[in-house]
């Protein structure tokens, strides 16, 4: 989400006035400043210099600067990376035709989840339009507003310069939703470069009003919201990719009436792991007891919280009638209420609200009795629990007692999930783990256990390889001196590994962790899961850390635990400047992505 307070500090008229710039691309830097915007994503080119001069301009006195990726999708990759860490506006840019087009994946990843990204493309000159002049992307040649349109919450074309500050408002606040997601504007070379009249107040205020979010919470339904958790002693929660700002007071309320919760792999990033009442992943590569938990026919509610009822998280679950009579919605989007039509309540509106207004019911009406009765079966489960695993050193109760053995193991080649449990462990405690397309999917969200909330990333509802390679970027860009982890495959990096240069180039400390498997892991294995023939997965040996080396990055080949033992994980953390770990795991280990072969009917 934008950054509201930054917002409130817009230059004043007098101080636009003082500080003017030449050209209408310095106006666009300057509504950005005044929101907040730290930084601009994107690969320079000749129509979008006005652009690229404004952002050279805003550096010198202390404003926002463009970081320069190396291919136009790594760029979306970082602005998405960098809005999930600092719940500001990520920004991108390219110039027009192939720039553009070189974009849109990485824009149909924000939008399937719903980042909020600002896009900003340029257009060849007005006068040009329908020449067929180099890279023309315009309604009369290859017209990327309307590719965009499918893509975004906005898109269109500034063909007039007197339509730029109005259609930037409209932009900005279609990222902001609900639902978020990222808008797109195109803007002609000319109109960039136009020379700027004094800008009027007239939009500002508009920026700073309409920017702060308004809580639209239908209060009926809150009331059967409590009245449904009032009557239900046995409650679970599922968290979601969107509960967000919201995890404080839901935690207050799991605490307050000993709900047991789980999450879907998106909304893993919000779990406390470690909590004696979390039960794992529901869905894709997730745990049996999460499964369990919701299944119980013992559940008298099933809170759904800032979730899509998707596939990835319920799989078969959306049919069962019990489950659905069980199911409660909550979530700021109402179009994502079409996925459980028939689940027993919908409640709309901005989850912090709604938390807030249930905990302050609950904790003034609900009968203590009642909450003491759960509170002493909870207790009694967490004791058990605990007892065991001192005994036996057994992992944590989200993994299988079944799975304990390869958690622990030394064999070689490395267990996949071996290697998840010795990152958990071995980072500091603040370390941001991402997640890449394949593999590290299913490993990371089945065995990585982070220290801690709001730690994990991933991007699952458009699925893009070497999103994480970019989005480790921007989110060390957020979140300066954190160390950042991205967990990454041989085939991502095969695609976009040259990102790494920007971070060599920005002295960021990102520790890329290559599961090198020699194949496309997910593929290889889907085939044999699902009868296909085995064809097209094989990928060449690759010398990885000496192609790190030649970037400026430093690298280690780990084979061993012993290798891991040699590492100066500190020192790797304090370095200015990427690591890549070229891991050579055990590519027969069979990835938990069952869920996965039966949602494809495989």
């Amino acid at each position: 989400m934008v950054d509201f307070k930054a917002s409130q500090t817009a230059p004043s008229p007098s101080e636009i006035t003082a500080t003017c710039r030449p050209e209408l691309g310095d106006l666009v830097v300057e509504y950005l400043e005044g929101i907040g915007v730290e930084y601009i994503f994107g690969v320079p080119g000749g129509a979008i210099e006005p652009l690229y001069n404004a952002m050279a301009r805003s550096s010198r006195r202390g404003g926002l600067r463009p970081i320069i990726a190396r291919h136009e999708a790594g760029a979306a990759f970082m602005a998405d990376g960098y809005a999930r860490e600092t719940g500001k506006l990520g920004v991108c840019c390219a110039t027009t035709g192939p720039g553009a087009t070189n974009l849109i994946t990485g824009v149909a990843s924000a939008y399937a989840d719903n980042i909020p990204m600002l896009v900003l493309t340029a257009q060849t000159a007005l006068p040009q339009f329908g020449r067929r002049t180099l890279q023309e992307s315009s309604c009369t040649a290859v017209n990327t507003v309307a590719m965009f349109q499918a893509c975004t919450r906005f898109s269109s074309l500034v063909s007039h310069r007197g339509q730029l500050e109005g259609k930037l408002l409209s932009a900005i606040l279609a990222t902001q939703g609900p639902p978020a997601g990222p808008a797109h504007l195109s803007i002609p070379m000319d109109v960039l470069a136009s020379p700027r009249r004094l800008r009027s107040d007239a939009y500002m205020p508009l920026f700073n009003n309409l920017l702060n979010p308004h809580d639209m919470t239908n209060l009926q339904a809150m009331d059967a919201l409590y009245n449904e958790v009032a009557k239900s002693p046995r409650i679970v929660v599922i968290l979601g990719e969107d509960c967000g700002g919201a995890m404080d007071v839901i935690m207050e309320f799991i605490d307050a009436v000993h709900a047991i919760f789980v999450s879907g792999p998106a909304g893993k990033r919000h779990a406390d792991h470690h909590h004696p009442l979390y039960r794992g992943t529901l869905g894709f590569a997730g745990h049996e007891s999460a499964s369990q938990a919701v299944n119980d026919a013992e559940v008298d509610l099933v809170l759904a919280v800032g979730t899509r009822m998707d596939d990835l998280v319920f799989g078969s679950l959306l049919k069962s009638k019990a489950f659905q009579e069980k199911l409660v919605q909550i979530d700021v989007t109402a179009e994502n209420f079409h996925l459980a039509p028939l689940a027993h309540l919908h409640v709309c509106g901005t989850i912090q609200s709604i938390f807030k207004n249930l905990l302050a019911q609950v904790r003034e009406h609900c009968c203590p009795r009642q909450l003491r009765l759960v509170a002493d079966r909870s207790i009694a489960s967490q004791n058990t629990e605990e007892a065991c695993n001192a005994s036996r050193k057994l992992p944590p109760p989200r993994i299988h007692l079944n799975e304990a053995e390869k958690f622990y193991s030394n064999a070689l080649p490395l267990k996949p999930q071996r290697l998840m449990h010795e990152l958990s462990r071995r980072f500091p405690a603040h370390t941001r783990f991402i997640a890449d397309a394949g593999n590290s999917w299913t490993w990371s969200i089945h065995y990585l256990m982070p220290q801690g909330r709001d730690l994990y990333r991933v991007a699952m509802g458009y699925g893009a390889m070497a999103w994480g390679i970019g989005a480790a970027v921007g989110t060390a860009i957020g979140c300066p001196g954190a160390p950042v982890v991205c967990l990454t495959g041989d085939g991502s990096w095969l695609m976009s590994g040259q990102e790494l240069t920007v971070a060599v180039a920005e002295k960021l400390p990102v520790i890329y962790v290559m599961l090198n498997d020699g194949a496309l892991g997910m593929v290889k294995h889907g085939q044999r899961l699902g009868g296909a023939e085995p064809v097209g997965f094989e990928l060449p040996p690759v010398d990885f850390a000496g192609m790190a080396r030649a970037m400026g990055a430093e690298a280690y080949n780990i084979r061993s635990i012993a290798d891991l033992d040699n590492l100066d994980i500190e020192q790797i953390c304090r370095r200015q400047g990427p690591t890549l770990l070229d891991v050579i795991v055990d590519g027969e280990e069979v990835p938990p992505m069952g869920m996965r072969m039966k949602n494809l009917g495989r």
